[in-house]
């Protein structure tokens, strides 16, 4: 049988669609076929710690009010919060914040027009990463340290 759509052999006829004979191309772009570049994985991050430090701010109100309804609210809150499992969010949410702060001066650069070619892109990603990876360990280094 002829291929439908001129294509000189390079697909095979099939009843509901034609499809690709070279089992190596895909049928459509997908996200495990592309190489993410470190400027859209930090739009993703940035994304992602905003509605972290959202939630986090629900947190801290949490903690405020505890701390105002006396001792027995606040022991309790605190004892979540000196677990091992409050300190991992604690340790995220600064991250968090340090990401979302240096990639926030990052996208002013851009606003005001600078640093759009693609490799001062890709050097101030990597900056925003470092701070963000400096700044987190530098905060918890001077709160263990206390």
């Amino acid at each position: 049988m002829a291929c439908p759509l001129r294509c000189n052999g390079a697909l095979k006829h099939n009843t509901e669609v034609a499809v690709p004979t070279s089992p190596s191309r895909p049928l459509s772009p997908h996200l495990t076929i592309f190489r993410w570049p470190l400027s859209m994985a930090l739009s993703i991050l940035t994304r992602v710690t905003g509605a972290a430090l959202a939630v986090g701010l629900v947190l801290l109100a949490w903690w405020l009010v505890a701390l105002a309804n006396g001792p027995d609210a606040f022991a309790t809150i605190d004892g979540i919060v000196d677990s091992w499992f409050g300190g991992l969010v604690l340790f995220g949410f600064t991250a968090a914040l340090f990401l979302h702060l240096g990639n926030g001066i990052r996208h002013l650069a851009w606003d005001m027009g600078y640093g759009y070619d693609a490799e001062t892109t890709h050097r101030s990603g990597l900056f925003v990463v470092g701070f963000t990876v400096a700044a987190t360990l530098l905060t918890w280094i001077v709160i263990l340290a206390a």
